[in-house]
């Protein structure tokens, strides 16, 4: 089994040695078939079929090589044999197949590149050098002849030998330098190439990573306005794959206006971008706004084309339109009040000099009931006039740290001694023997108590209970102060929950509709929350959580205090 690369370029060499053997018995077949007395073949047919067995033998050991690199070694010093033996056999000093000793040389300069090439140079000209030796003394007949090689008497000179056979070694060494240096120059490049190309398929894939994962939708298109790419946020933004969408018109892909490509080119040559906000329809159906942008994308080879990159802005555009709608509320909400400060001053005049005129005139009895009503009606248009001035002025408040527990307990107080309370009403407070912190205006805090309890005893006009309680939770190691009220009165739907908190949308006869509000109001600007619970019949409950107080924690104790 072939293991490694070094194994597999062996085995091409294998491969390439077979066939140069199978050409050289078939060309040496060829020479005997024209002239018999040349060559005599049964040396060859050795030869040959040795070439074939080492092939053999080399092929079973490959999967050694990778862990065994002087097998190589072995592989090529074989193959300078096999040619030294093909060379004293056609006549050594004369013989035609010289040049086949550069084969082996290439081929170790591919694998082991300059120190191999040198390495079978060197054995080349030593072995070579060897078998004209042996032919220059078996002719002087200082040796017997070698395994039956014979050589031809007529041998040339021996400066012309030893010029042929200088020639030849310096050929093989300018073959092994010149092979070694390429296969070196060409690994160096390789190697080049290998870290470029992994440079360069880090670089890709970190481009397609950031592209993929921009925010913003991006998508590319040719000159002709047709689609050639559209990274992930495009295909999320508008719900199409780039494979519906790649070479379709870019406008009916984003569903831009006509008007908008139409003057496109013209705007790209006044300006680097053209912006513009259009709306589009997902193919889920969902419509969403566009924040759309185009530039213009100089592409290869000279060719134009257009760089589109687009956000879904509808959140945005819906937070715009109701920051603006809050700055023209705020407008109308600082006339109005301005509007009901000059009000009051008249009314309270109207109200003093009625009251003065009630008191010298003398008035029937239908008189002095229509004058109640005025003096009435006075008082709770100025009521109504005061909570709206409260809801919609800016609040001035002291920050300080409070007790809940203090707070709730001294309202529950007033409630009970105030007007708002029936015979059939009864007003109960827990609270938690530890302290409930918080960080607050206390006349605030007392508006949020009063407010809440006042619209739960309204709630309940045939009498019930109220509950008022105090306690601390652990949010995040920190202690988070919390009011509940809890009324068992009328109830309401989930409609009127959720319209609860809106000024003048007052439930009830009695009161000016503005309590909820600015208890809404007031909890927004400490950052509280307030949560509502009701169902028709079965009462409210009405949560207040502040902000956690830093540096304090809830004792471990929860014992409760009842106050009735």
């Amino acid at each position: 089994m072939i293991e490694g690369p070094l194994s597999r370029r062996l085995l091409s060499h294998i491969v390439l040695r077979l066939v140069a053997a199978t050409v050289l018995l078939g060309s040496a077949w060829l020479i005997h078939l024209r002239a018999p007395a040349i060559l005599n073949l049964n040396p060859f047919y050795v030869l040959i079929a040795s070439i074939y067995a080492v092939s053999l033998i080399f092929i079973a050991t490959l999967r050694f090589v990778d862990r065994f690199p002087w097998l190589i070694d072995v592989h090529f010093a074989i193959d300078v044999m096999v040619v030294s033996a093909a060379v004293a056999l056609t006549g050594g000093i004369t013989s035609i197949f010289t040049s086949l000793y550069a084969l082996p040389i290439v081929a170790a300069s591919i694998l082991q590149f300059q120190r191999g090439a040198l390495q079978v140079a060197a054995l080349s000209a030593v072995l070579y050098a060897g078998v004209v030796l042996a032919q220059y003394a078996e002719v002087a007949g200082m040796i017997d002849p070698l395994l039956g090689f014979w050589f031809e008497d007529d041998l040339p000179t021996a400066n012309v030998a030893q010029y042929t056979v200088g020639f030849n070694v310096a050929g093989l060494f300018a073959v092994a330098f010149l092979s070694g240096s390429l296969a070196e120059r060409l690994r160096r490049v390789d190697v080049k190439l290998e870290k470029t190309s992994g440079q360069l398929a880090d670089l890709q894939f970190f481009n397609e990573y950031v592209i993929d994962n921009l925010v913003s939708g991006l998508a590319t298109a040719d000159d002709g306005h047709r689609v050639l790419t559209f990274n992930r946020s495009a295909v999320q933004i508008t719900g199409h794959e780039l494979s519906d969408v790649a070479g379709r018109p870019i406008a009916e892909v984003l569903q831009l206006p006509s008007q908008f490509m139409a003057t496109l080119d013209v705007d790209l040559q006044r300006s680097r971008s053209k912006r513009a906000d259009v709306p589009y329809r997902r193919t889920d159906g969902r419509y969403i706004d566009l924040g759309l942008s185009v530039a213009e994308l100089e592409m290869p080879h000279g060719h134009r084309g257009y760089l589109y990159t687009f956000q879904d802005v509808t959140e945005s555009k819906r937070l715009e339109r109701d920051a603006q709608m809050q700055k023209r509320l705020a407008a109308v909400g600082e006339m109005a009040a301005g509007i009901a400060h000059e009000i009051r001053n008249p009314l309270a005049a109207m109200s003093g000099s009625m009251q003065i005129l009630r008191q010298e005139l003398v008035l029937s009895s239908d008189q002095s009931q229509l004058m109640d009503i005025i003096l009435r009606e006075s008082e709770r248009l100025n009521a109504t006039i005061k909570s709206f001035l409260a809801y919609a002025r800016p609040q001035r408040f002291e920050l300080g740290r409070l007790d809940l527990r203090t707070v709730v307990q001294e309202t529950a107080t007033l409630l009970r001694n105030s007007t708002e309370i029936g015979e059939r009403h009864v007003v109960h407070v827990e609270t938690p023997a530890d302290e409930v912190l918080i960080e607050a205006d206390e006349n605030h805090i007392k508006q949020i108590v009063w407010n809440l309890a006042t619209n739960g005893l309204r709630a309940m006009p045939d009498g019930g209970r109220l509950r008022l309680r105090a306690a601390h939770e652990l949010v995040e190691g920190l202690a988070v102060g919390v009011l509940t009220v809890t009324d068992d009165g009328v109830g309401m739907s989930e409609e009127e929950a959720d319209a609860l908190f809106q000024p003048f949308h007052g439930t009830f006869s009695k009161g000016s509709g503005l309590g909820l509000a600015i208890v809404h109001r007031i909890t927004s600007d400490y950052g509280a929350r307030v949560e509502v619970q009701s169902q028709i019949g079965q009462g409210a409950t009405f949560r207040v959580s502040f902000p956690p107080v830093r540096g304090t924690r809830p004792s471990t104790r929860h014992a409760a205090h009842f106050i009735s």
